[in-house]
């Protein structure tokens, strides 16, 4: 076993020490029919040259970007990396470190999500931010939380526009709390028709891009709210920010989103990254961490957690919140992108990936594809096909195209749709390859 560092010597004495005889009498409640009888039917072992080989050859099954042009999004985006956001998250004092509970050993890195909060904030509009959530989803469901304890209701409005995924996420927390989760209906499959909104809404959610990628009217979602005496809550997009007015400017109370598109690799679906941002006078029910800029005795800068004890986030049923971490190895990263990109350059991906869109939308239904909504989208539309879109991604991905997110598994009545995302790292003859070979599948 060289994997397990321990000598025979070593766990006949650790087994002395605890009072057993066997590993086995470790195991002895389990009853003996459900143990394995014999030797399993495991492999011989490998030496290194001959394992690498062999794990080289499993990774080779997988279909990577390497090998294909991505036009899948729904919420994880293919965007361009720095170099620099590798380079500074591999340093060991940050790839290893843990949760920086003694401030004078961590000013390093507490500066770092300190900066990560500051420029959340800024390019949200908001006022505060945490120090992360797991993901966007997690995010936009603690906002539903803590909506619902500050105005002391039960029930909460969330536009079926809101990412499918979100929504299981946010069922799930709720059902645990015994907050209702209210659907808002699309008016015209598209948009958000927020006459629905009573006044039993704890808060109203809306994602900004919605799920369809079409552009929602955060004026009319605010004014919904209010009228119903709720918080406004946002999932957005952080790199659409960077052309759209920021959700803090319709007077959001919270803001959510995924980090994923601000330097984190797609990664088969993660790690991912959770922003929160809310107004600072929700400040002591925010949910997850914050870090603070202080000064020692001599007046010396220093940065330290703040305004969260430990025990807030273990005291189960009573707590603010039960998260109690953060992705701060995905925030540094996050923060490492923004610091190299600048405003200007975060602002230049956004219409970048505007321009791609708006050439793809036109390349693409120049064949018997045509454009599902008719209305104005950042990133992502839905393409309505005259075949099953599930046919079509399974033909184009033969041709190395990853071609977009079939929605028929999501809604029943759109088999034939397909959820295509353009960002600024598609070129045009990436698109016009993939125009040309959507329109030989769907003849």
């Amino acid at each position: 076993m060289p994997y397990i560092p321990h000598t025979a010597e070593d766990v006949e004495n650790m087994l002395a020490t605890i009072g057993v005889g066997s590993i086995d009498e470790l195991f002895s409640e389990i009853p003996t029919g459900l143990k394995i009888q014999g030797d399993m039917d495991v492999p011989s072992a490998l030496d290194e040259h001959s394992l690498m080989k062999h794990l080289r050859s499993l990774a080779a099954k997988n279909v990577d970007l390497s090998q294909t042009v991505c036009f899948l999004g729904a919420g994880i985006y293919d965007r361009y990396i720095p170099a620099s956001v590798g380079a500074v998250i591999s340093r060991g004092e940050f790839l290893t470190a843990y949760t920086p509970y003694q401030p004078e050993l961590s000013q390093g890195y507490l500066q770092t999500i300190y900066e990560f909060q500051t420029m959340v904030a800024e390019l949200y509009g908001m006022e505060i931010s945490n120090a992360s959530m797991y993901d966007g989803a997690t995010g936009i469901a603690e906002s539903a939380l803590m909506a619902a304890s500050i105005a002391g209701r039960k029930r909460v409005f969330v536009s079926e526009g809101l990412h499918p995924h979100y929504r299981s996420v946010l069922d799930t927390y709720c059902w645990a709390i015994g907050v209702e989760v209210q659907p808002i209906a699309l008016k015209d499959g598209a948009t958000t028709d927020y006459s629905q909104v009573d006044d039993s809404a704890a808060c109203v959610i809306v994602q900004q891009p919605n799920f369809f990628g079409v552009i929602e009217n955060l004026t009319l979602a605010r004014d919904a709210a209010r009228k119903s005496g709720a918080l406004f809550a946002v999932s957005a997009d952080p790199t659409a920010c960077g052309v759209l007015r920021p959700p803090g400017e319709f007077d959001a109370d919270m803001v959510t989103g995924e980090g994923q598109p601000l330097g984190i690799a797609m990664g088969y679906g993660g790690p991912l990254l959770g922003l929160f941002t809310c107004k600072k006078e929700y400040i002591r029910s925010i949910p997850g961490r914050i870090v603070g800029r202080t000064q020692d005795k001599d007046g010396n800068k220093g940065y330290t957690m703040t305004l969260r004890t430990r025990e807030q986030d273990i005291r189960r049923e009573k707590a603010t919140s039960n998260i109690c971490t953060n992705e701060a190895l995905m925030a540094l990263a996050a923060t490492v992108y923004m610091s190299a990109v600048g405003k200007s350059g975060i602002r230049s991906v956004a219409e970048s990936t505007v321009r791609n869109t708006q050439y793809a939308m036109s390349a693409l239904t120049q064949s018997r594809a045509k454009l599902k909504f008719d209305k104005k989208v950042f990133g992502e539309f839905v393409l309505q096909l005259p075949v099953s879109a599930k046919t079509v991604v399974d033909r184009l991905l033969e041709q190395g195209i990853l071609a977009g997110l079939p929605l028929g598994e999501y809604w029943s009545d759109m088999q034939d749709c397909l959820l295509v995302a353009v960002t600024e790292i598609r070129t045009k003859e990436e698109i016009d390859r993939f125009a040309a070979e959507l329109s030989r599948a769907i003849k």
